[in-house]
């Protein structure tokens, strides 16, 4: 997309962490504004590339395995810009009629979403704000397309970190898993700083704060635990997400101490 081409209220010069995010995974929905953004974490974060690509890698593990369960009902919030291995193009693959419902409040996003999915009756792509999780879950596309009496993979990954206060945060959860029912699942991711300096936590923030969302917040183990207590969290639990299920007898080690995004699945009893 040009900037040509942008739908209207979006401004190219203000990096938009959907586009930085593609920039991390290699894709090419980005502008200059975002790749300078991005290039400026890259520093202080190097290895940044990496993690987007394992976050990317635990996604389509996680949807698999809820797929090969039966569950056929995805709703992705905060699903970001199409790219390979997408939740539907994963999920397809096992169950053809499967619903997926991407929810996203970047205008990009939608459009791209949109102009990918318009042929693909299984599929469907909402405007709408995690910020707002009763106005999201109880907007008219989502209930038309999910029924939440029914087991339904919930999608939030990497997107809770960009909500600032712990409390709007366990609000967010909270609203979720209210609304799901048993057998449901919930996926979820969350940067973690490890044991960085302040140095590094100040220079983070300082570049999310230049985006449209505006913040970045580190959460660690025992915060993702308290979201998912009282749910069954599959093995392994909480870990970096390059160490849930490791493929191909990778050996992984798991350190807590290092900057990471962290991933875990958790079934409603």
């Amino acid at each position: 997309m040009t900037e040509e081409q942008l739908p209207p209220g979006v401004d190219p010069t203000i990096p938009s962490v959907a586009r930085m995010y593609d920039y991390y995974l290699g894709g090419k929905d980005h502008f200059a504004s975002d790749r300078a953004a991005a290039e400026e974490f890259i520093e202080v974060v190097p290895g940044i590339r990496m993690m987007a690509r394992a976050n990317r890698d635990f996604l389509r593990k996680a949807v698999t395995e809820l797929a090969g369960q039966g569950i056929r009902q995805f709703l992705d919030i905060g699903s970001g810009l199409p790219t390979q291995e997408n939740v539907h193009q994963v999920v397809h693959r096992i169950i053809p009629d499967a619903q997926v419902t991407y929810v996203d409040n970047d205008p990009i996003v939608l459009a791209h979403g949109r102009a990918l999915l318009i042929d693909n009756p299984h599929t469907t792509v909402v405007q709408a704000d995690m910020r707002e999780p009763k106005a999201l879950l109880d907007h008219p596309e989502v209930r038309a397309t999910i029924d939440f009496d029914r087991p339904v993979a919930l999608i939030l990954l990497a997107m809770l970190h960009f909500v600032p206060k712990d409390d709007d945060a366990e609000t967010i959860v909270a609203a979720v898993r209210e609304t799901l029912s048993p057998g449901s699942h919930l996926v979820l991711s969350h940067g973690f700083a490890g044991h960085a300096g302040q140095e590094t936590h100040d220079r983070a923030q300082q570049v999310y704060s230049s985006t449209a969302t505006g913040s970045l917040t580190s959460r660690g183990p025992a915060q993702i635990a308290a979201y998912l207590d009282g749910l069954d969290v599959l093995p392994p639990g909480i870990v970096p997400v390059e160490a849930w299920r490791p493929e191909f007898d990778e050996d992984v080690t798991i350190d807590f101490n290092q900057p990471s995004i962290l991933g875990a699945v958790a079934r409603v009893p």
